[in-house]
């Protein structure tokens, strides 16, 4: 599955889940895939895609794995930029064609038909048109796959329009593989005048059955019995070629020669050869491809604006839409605990979700205000009530408590089908929606004219001029000549960028997608043009970032690439935009920018987003460095930074987070020479669940491969925890597991590093039992910047082995809250920082609270190793007695007399702490657990929730400790008396005697 702006996934069960493929060689938007019939190994992969909206990623050429994913190689063709079709001939896996539309923004010669004979290790351009018409689709006849048809399309874009058509729109058709191609636009029966984008899709059935759907006054769906010499319009509605120019595609079944499929806004299908046609319901709308497979015109895989659907039924039923590819326009934090995240998705709704899971992966996540273009923006103070834009100016309002919502436009005129020119307010498909940092009831919008509020859009009242150059040239039609597109989409001429500055109340910035930077310092009563004067005319000031920590200063993301220009702009100015500095030095010359933000905490210190993933700068701009780490290489729209996160939006991969930013804001020069460095920790809080991973330490080593030891100690100074980069059995055993799944998992094509198991895992224990991570117990030792976490967990209790519990767990108690201690030792190197445990601020516990929870906590996870205790020291005394017995043999008569009724004993007081029956994880269900397991539960009640503990938990305790007594004492006499006597007869016989011990022996 190509993606728009997340690469390439891959299923190995049919589409029932899908796995990201590319990510460690390309990313981006992908075009067209082929897969070699011949070698289902091979698959060449282009970049960029042919519904070419204003948002649209570019490729970079074209990519090829002969391991079905597991590696890639570029191949090359990087100025095509956009491709739209590659087709492989069916018994030759080195013979490739690639249909390449070329450069959206701007003229260029790499477009049209290319064929390597070679696997793509050289290419030809075999068919050209000219440098503003590039090829759109590309069909091959399998019976005779010299036979191949070429759609070409002239189109072009610029910022605030969509040309569709011109002369060199039309087909071609090749006999001899691409040698020579004849144009067969004007064929008989085919339309005249101007053609805009085409379709065409050859029958594997009969090779002289081509179909065509084609964008034209006279359009539509054309077919040919002759191999493309005369054909016949055989349906001419405008439901299979609105919006021509983001569909356009038509498919031949590949068994029927009746049936034919169309992908538009809905997917459709003839079955009397074009001439009548019905919706098909798919999982989402705005179908754009479809694959059926040669064998079986039963199983296809349809390709929409959600992804990529299976069915095995011709279309009655498809399966689900899970990916993780959502394309997000921006991204707010809210100040609920936890902070929630919210961002607007194209093609679906705006979303909200915790950036702590509670659940599943999906009930955390409830849809905002808004649609899919929007910002987003939630009152600091009352987190619930947020508002979201879309295009054509909607503006909504919305309670997430109570599910209410208002429309609160800011001029509620609606522009569908309207020019700019036309509109007295222009709202841009993602207008800003910005919330003051001073006062809550405030907020802006940017249309021409920036917009406030003071009653959460009860009224509005415009606070500047028109902000824009108001060029007429850029407020036409978006659209045309044949097909127009008015959606307001391609409004240009607006404040796309608002930023009021968090240190100075009515300092507003405003930046336009045409250019031009304003600023106010009096709260709106009047503006004074700042633009940078080398920024480059018709750039798109995409983001303002006011600094929180300097008085005028600001920084300004700019990008020119819907003028053909993929270089990065970013600027700061420190006197409210006087003067301006360009600073992108470090950052690739391709990969243009969105957003930029500096961090509220260290001044100077900045991130911004790219079309290919994050860069960082220490020094205020004046060098950039990639941040891009485990991120896909994607485009990122916006960055937000929350209580020490990165939250970063890609558009193609959803949401990512960088936690924790503590080792970015205090990085220097100094650390990185030093041989090890432990960094100052941010403080954690005493929460549960997924997503908690307590405290987390960062730490610089120069060197990889030195042995590190980290201790945790409480304010007392005594070691709670300690940890050492040294493996233990069990990491070693389950390393071994690990590379044998991922070897499995590799055969399938399945890349390591996203198959990788987490090391995040939820406790074992069931029942009332507050889930916490897992607790690594190596700790990392790689070269540069390394992390581990404590999970906030005293030493667990002692257990024993195959022990069966219900409800019952091992586990220790979280530390309260408190200032505690980390101690890192490197060699002779010893460094300490300090860890500030919080409290949960959804508990109402006092401090008191909490303590008594933890002491008692504590006491019964002693009590409960005291049971354990008991039952490994009977098996280990047993384990000894079986051995001397076995080495007594027949001199051993007496010994075997005395050992049957002491074994007795001592398993008869075994089977009252422990239920010795159970052997699998239901018996406890059969075979009634004991006061061990009793004990283990009461822990997970004590628990269950930040309080003192309940007065009935003390009497269970205080009930289960003394009967847990009476078997210590029955133990303790019969290890004394009993034992003694063994002993004496041991030694009689010259043997050694036996010594109690909690140590298990196998």
């Amino acid at each position: 599955m190509g993606t728009t702006g997340g690469g390439v996934f891959k299923t190995t069960d049919g589409g029932g889940s899908w796995t990201p493929v590319s990510d460690r060689y390309f990313g981006g938007t992908i075009g067209a895939i082929a897969v070699a019939a011949s070698n289902p190994n091979v698959v060449y992969v282009g970049g960029g895609e042919f519904p070419i909206r204003g948002n649209v990623s570019h490729g970079d050429g074209v990519y090829k794995t002969t391991d079905g994913g597991r590696t890639w190689r570029y191949m090359g063709l990087v100025e095509t930029r956009q491709i739209a079709k590659i087709r492989v001939h069916p018994n030759n896996p080195d013979l490739v064609y690639v249909a390449a539309l070329g450069h959206v923004w701007g003229p260029n010669s790499e477009r049209g038909i290319y064929r390597s004979v070679d696997g793509g290790e050289t290419w030809k351009q075999v068919l050209f048109r000219n440098d503003s018409t590039g090829a759109v689709d590309l069909t091959m006849d399998p019976q005779h796959p010299n036979i191949l048809y070429a759609g070409f399309w002239q189109v072009g874009r610029k910022p605030w329009k969509l040309v569709s058509g011109g002369a060199g729109s039309g087909l071609f058709k090749t006999t001899d593989g691409g040698d020579t191609w004849t144009e067969i636009t004007r064929n008989p029966g085919l339309p005249g005048g101007i053609i805009g984008n085409v379709g065409i899709s050859v029958s594997p059935v009969q090779s002289d059955i081509v179909w065509a759907l084609i964008e034209a006054d006279s359009g539509g769906v054309f077919r040919s019995g002759d191999g493309g010499e005369t054909w016949t319009r055989v349906n001419a509605e405008r439901k299979l070629r609105q919006r021509a120019w983001y569909y356009t595609r038509i498919y031949a079944d590949t068994k029927d020669t009746n049936i034919v499929y169309a992908s538009n806004v809905s997917f459709q299908r003839s079955t009397d050869g074009g001439k009548t046609w019905r919706n098909i319901r798919t999982r989402h709308g705005d179908s754009h491809d479809l694959w059926i497979a040669p064998n079986d015109n039963q199983r296809m895989v349809e390709g929409d604006d959600g992804g990529a659907n299976v069915s095995y039924n011709a279309g009655r039923s498809w399966t689900a839409q899970t990916f993780r590819t959502a394309q997000f326009y921006h991204v707010i934090t809210t100040n609920h605990f936890p902070y929630r995240i919210c961002g607007s998705q194209q093609d679906n709704s705006t979303i909200c979700g915790s950036s702590k899971a509670t659940s599943s992966a999906t009930a955390d996540w409830y849809p905002a205000a808004g649609g899919e273009s929007g910002y987003l923006a939630a009152r600091p103070d009352k987190p619930d009530i947020i508002f979201g834009g879309s295009y054509g100016g909607f503006l909504e309002r919305m309670d997430i408590a109570t599910g209410t919502q208002r429309n609160i436009n800011a001029w509620p005129l609606n522009p569908m089908g309207h020019s700019a020119i036309d509109a007295k307010y222009r709202f841009q498909w993602t207008f800003p929606i910005v919330i003051s940092p001073h006062n809550p009831d405030v907020m802006y919008i940017g249309s021409s004219v920036v917009f406030r509020s003071t009653n959460e859009g009860e009224s509005w009242e415009a606070i500047s001029p028109d902000l824009t150059r108001n060029d007429p040239a850029t407020l036409g039609p978006s659209g045309g000549p044949i097909t127009k597109d008015q959606t307001s989409v391609e409004y240009y001429a607006t404040v796309f960028t608002i930023a009021e500055s968090p240190r100075e109340a009515g300092v507003i910035w405003a930046g336009s997608d045409d250019g031009l930077v304003h600023i106010t310092r009096d709260n709106g009563a009047s503006w004074i043009n700042i633009t940078p004067p080398d920024l480059p005319e018709w750039a798109r000031v995409s983001m303002i970032d006011a600094s929180p920590h300097r008085n005028g200063t600001a920084y300004l993301a700019a990008n020119r690439f819907q003028m053909d220009d993929n270089a990065p702009y970013i600027y700061r100015t420190t006197d409210y935009g006087a003067t301006w500095d360009r600073i992108v030095t470090g950052i690739r010359a391709g990969e243009f920018v969105r957003v930029v933000r500096e961090d509220p905490v260290r001044q100077g210190l900045l991130y911004v987003g790219t079309e290919r993933g994050v860069w960082v700068s220490f020094d205020d701009g004046n060098l950039w460095q990639s941040l891009r780490l485990n991120l896909p290489p994607v485009p990122i729209h916006d960055l937000a930074i929350k209580d020490g996160d990165l939250i970063a939006a890609s558009h193609g991969r959803a949401f990512w987070v960088l936690d924790d930013l503590s080792p970015l804001r205090q990085l220097s020069a100094e650390i990185v020479a030093k041989n090890a460095h432990l960094f100052a920790s941010r403080d954690t809080y005493r929460a549960a669940g997924p997503g908690w991973d307590g405290a987390t330490v960062h730490y610089w080593l120069r060197r990889p491969n030195q042995r590190v030891v980290l201790e945790f100690l409480d304010a007392r100074g005594k070691v709670v925890q300690e940890f050492s980069s040294d493996p233990d059995s069990t990491t070693r055993a389950q390393r071994a597991q690990e590379r044998a799944r991922l070897d499995s998992l590799e055969a399938l094509g399945v890349m390591a590093a996203s198959a990788r198991s987490s090391d995040r895992r939820q406790d074992e224990g069931q029942g009332g039992f507050r889930r916490f991570v897992a607790q690594a117990r190596q700790v990392p030792n790689r070269a540069g910047h390394n992390t581990f976490k404590w999970n906030l967990r005293y030493p667990d209790a002692v257990g024993f082995k195959n022990m069966i519990m219900w409800s019952g767990s091992t586990v220790g108690p979280v530390a309260p809250p408190g200032t505690y201690t980390v101690r890192m030792t490197v060699g002779d190197q010893t460094e300490t920082q300090t860890v500030k445990v919080l409290q949960d601020p959804r508990s109402n516990a006092s401090q008191a609270d909490l303590d008594e929870q933890f002491r008692f906590l504590i006491q019964i996870r002693d009590r409960a190793s005291e049971a354990n205790n008991a039952v490994r020291t009977i098996r280990n005394v047993k384990k000894q007695l079986a051995s001397r017995q076995a080495a007594a043999g027949g001199r051993g008569s007496r010994l075997t007399r005395m050992a049957t009724a002491f074994v007795a004993a001592i398993e008869a007081v075994e089977g009252e702490i422990y239920q010795v029956r159970n052997e699998s994880g239901q018996d406890p269900l059969n075979f009634p657990i004991k006061v061990n397991n009793q004990i283990a539960a009461l822990s997970g009640v004590v628990a269950s929730a930040e309080a003192k503990p309940t007065v009935q938990s003390y009497e269970v305790y205080e009930m289960l400790s003394a009967e847990l007594q009476g078997y210590l004492d029955r133990l303790h006499g019969l290890l004394g008396q009993d034992l003694a006597g063994i002993n004496t007869e041991l030694e009689r016989l010259g043997m050694e005697s036996i010594t109690p011990s909690t140590v298990e022996i196998e």
